[in-house]
């Protein structure tokens, strides 16, 4: 379990760790701008965020020490702790706007609902590697999965909070028709979901979540209110031209105009700030990181591996995708972090305990796989 050999030096995952050191490094410098209030070493948010960082770069090196594959016995331990954590959240966690998302530790607020998504991936990966044979699968043999994906999903829903439920919805499918589906099982999946649109529509969207919708069609329609937040993001990105108004000199983000400009909206400060081509060159590390964490997948050497670094790199793809098109109001907003660079413990620390399992799953390529 704790095996080492040099081996595991020689492939350490250079590119990966420094990609994300450098994005992490731009997330700071935003969060700084973001939150400064005349203090020269920074706010208490900016400060907890950079703790955050350094027990994530430990919990890399903590995983990175053991082999990925013991993930395919403690799956399922993961899973039930994540599932009773959200329950946990649900019935004693701490209120905060009509909403039940966190469990207070003393020293640090858990948002189980993050967490739960990476639990979903390792239980996702674990039990497709068990149960294909390479004829695809069948509507049946998609019950478990589906019956593992909808269980937190409902939990989140509960809460509410959608937009993470949507998550576990987004990677749930990606990890699915990654591994070969029957035509016949793709069909009734795409039927169902295609008809289940209007009745959740109708019966299960709040009134709030509709009218999310509803103003991302037009955000114009209510720019004091609905709209408010939109318009204002969208009105920070684009003042930012090509070089931007420079560090600490958005308008926007420093006026106060821009609300949650420290968590969701962060990407929109830095756009202000930095402008076109500091916004192409952020895009490009995420990019990059996208791309070399597929070429991990492509690169295991065995089914689990590839299963598993493929359900992270989407885990990674929809947040960072679902957050760039929702503050350049091109979806709905929805509360998505942006991972690496917006403010949250919990966020955090899952993509780095991610980026950990990728690196661990690289370093290890050279292993004979089964």
């Amino acid at each position: 379990m704790f095996r080492f050999d040099r081996r595991l030096l020689l492939n350490f995952d250079w590119v990966l760790l420094l990609t994300v050191l450098l994005i992490s490094i731009m997330g700071l410098t935003n969060l700084y701008s973001a939150s400064h209030s005349g203090r020269m070493l920074g706010t208490p948010v900016y400060m907890k965020q950079l703790y955050f960082f350094l027990v994530g770069y430990g919990l890399i090196l903590a995983i990175i020490s053991i082999d990925y594959k013991v993930l395919l016995s403690w799956n399922y331990p993961f899973y039930v702790i994540a599932v009773l954590l959200l329950l946990f959240s649900l019935l004693f966690g701490r209120s905060v706007a009509n909403t039940q998302r966190w469990i207070n530790f003393g020293f640090f607020y858990l948002q189980p609902s993050e967490p739960a998504k990476l639990a979903l991936v390792i239980t996702l990966a674990s039990y497709y590697y068990r149960k294909d044979t390479g004829k695809g699968f069948t509507l049946k043999e998609l019950t478990v999965p589906i019956l593992l994906a909808g269980l937190p999903f409902l939990l989140i829903v509960k809460q509410p909070d959608l937009g993470t439920a949507l998550m576990l919805l987004f990677v749930f499918v990606s990890m699915t028709l990654f591994v070969k589906l029957r035509w016949q099982t793709l069909a009734i999946l795409a039927t169902t979901c295609l008809s289940a649109i209007p009745i959740g529509w109708k019966f299960f969207l709040k009134p709030y979540q509709r009218q999310r919708i509803e103003t991302f069609l037009n955000p114009e329609g209510d720019p004091l209110n609905t709209g408010y937040h939109i318009m204002q993001s969208k009105i920070a990105v684009g003042s930012g031209l090509k070089f931007g108004k420079g560090f600490m000199h958005g308008t926007q983000g420093q006026l106060d105009f821009l609300p949650e400009r420290h968590t969701d909206f962060a990407f929109s400060v830095w756009a202000e700030e930095w402008g076109f081509f500091g916004s192409i060159i952020l895009l490009g590390c995420y990019f990059f990181m996208i791309l070399w964490g597929l070429n991990i997948a492509v690169t295991s050497r065995d089914k689990f591996g590839v299963l598993l670094a493929f359900g992270i790199v989407s885990l990674i793809f929809w947040q960072a995708f679902i957050n760039l098109a929702m503050v350049m109001g091109l979806l709905p907003v929805v509360g998505m972090p942006l991972p690496l660079f917006s403010y949250g413990g919990s966020s955090l620390m899952t993509t780095m305990i991610g980026i950990g399992i990728l690196m661990n799953i690289r370093m290890r390529r050279y292993m004979a796989g089964s």
